[in-house]
């Protein structure tokens, strides 16, 4: 199980990969040179982004990796799902915010350093909200229930965030200023890798059950064997 889901991990890290290029490249281009979009993949703040969606999506398959397993699952296993989910619904609304205000301060954005601070401290502010909101709906559900409902619940606020961030940056695009279309290409990137990260669960789910398919003996016995 531990081998699907780094498979699962691993996939999802290439997805994050492949995507920069041809997203840079549709949110920029023709005015963005090949060497700017290449700049990327040599910047900290790119690869550490990478790290935390890489690290958040391999906290949203513990609990799964624990129930394909049938190993007993205790409150204390929902914990880091649960901050995660949190922590992605507060990206969401910082790419929101940041969106929202390049679409009305267009360049004057880039001059207020207030906005990015604004915007951490909204979705510092949503992360513990939502934090909060899980652990409460986690006291009711079984447990294997509770990723399912978070994965849900990540996946509509991706659409959410993207029905904000992509008619913004199209806007914004159009306008003659420089860096046009920066803040709101930042909604973009969260609603798409924050949807992409949804899906890990589910994916891992699909490995399992093939897996049982071209094993069934094994997946039989090993119940048994934890007896």
């Amino acid at each position: 199980m531990k081998r699907q889901a780094a498979a699962v991990v691993v996939l999802y890290l290439a997805a994050l990969v492949a995507l920069t290029w041809p997203l840079l490249a549709a949110a920029f281009w023709p005015e963005a040179s090949l060497d700017e979009l290449r700049q990327v993949f040599s910047q900290w703040l790119y690869w550490s982004f990478v790290v935390v969606m890489i690290a958040g999506q391999a906290a949203l398959l513990v609990l799964p990796v624990k129930v394909a397993s049938r190993r007993p699952t205790t409150r204390r296993s929902l914990l880091w799902p649960i901050a995660v989910s949190g922590l992605m619904m507060g990206g969401f609304v910082i790419g929101a915010i940041c969106a929202l205000v390049e679409l009305v301060q267009r360049d004057h954005a880039f001059n207020s350093s207030w906005i990015g601070w604004s915007a951490i401290g909204a979705g510092t502010v949503m992360w513990v909200g939502w934090t909060l909101v899980f652990y409460r709906m986690s006291q009711s559900s079984e447990a294997r229930d509770v990723i399912s409902r978070q994965c849900r619940l990540l996946l509509r606020g991706s659409f959410l965030e993207l029905l904000i961030a992509v008619p913004t940056h199209i806007v914004a695009r159009s306008r003659d200023y420089c860096c046009a279309g920066a803040y709101t290409f930042i909604g973009i990137a969260l609603g798409l890798t924050v949807m992409l990260l949804s899906f890990g669960p589910g994916v891992f789910l699909l490995f399992v059950d093939r897996w049982k398919q071209l094993h069934p003996r094994r997946g039989h016995e090993r119940p048994a064997a934890g007896k």
